[in-house]
């Protein structure tokens, strides 16, 4: 990792680049059951909708490196902890285009994450991950994140 600076903004409409980072979030190894493609466009469709409508408790912020060009997103949404009820943040995506992977731009946006759950009074700051994204949870852990509930899931069809 190097030492470069991002600026971490929260999105507007019109930051298409976040739709176009969609197929990094599914290009790692899938469980059997979920089609690449399907993967995809899901996300293209529920950020789409995040940017558009905007709603309350979910957030899109963008990194920008030195010359202002986006370089990566996260998703945030505002939560509550179904066992205690507290208020928790949950990261719903977070991708970097690829010319700027391991250059700090994921982990300047989970600082921004970590910062943006202290100032709205959250306990916890949760993400899901493919199992098969290795990278990614190694950037996690490295972060402090650790299991909280393992989620299994078996098709029924």
């Amino acid at each position: 990792m190097n030492d470069a600076i991002y600026r971490v903004r929260l999105a507007e409409d019109d930051d298409d680049f976040i739709l176009g980072l969609a197929p990094r979030l599914a290009g790692v190894p899938l469980p059997a059951w979920r089609k690449r493609a399907e993967c995809i466009n899901g996300i293209r469709r529920d950020l789409a909708q995040q940017l558009d409508e905007q709603p309350a408790n979910s957030f899109v912020f963008v990194a920008e490196d030195a010359d202002g060009k986006p370089v990566g997103f996260i998703h945030l949404q505002k939560t509550q902890d179904y066992f205690n009820g507290h208020a928790n943040c949950h990261i719903a995506n977070l991708a970097v285009a690829a010319a700027h992977e391991g250059r700090g731009a994921g982990t300047a946006l989970l600082a921004h994450a970590e910062t943006w759950a202290r100032e709205h009074r959250c306990a916890l700051l949760t993400l899901a991950v493919f199992p098969g994204n290795e990278r990614a949870r190694a950037l996690y852990e490295a972060a402090g994140y650790g299991t909280d509930l393992l989620r299994l899931a078996k098709p029924v069809r």
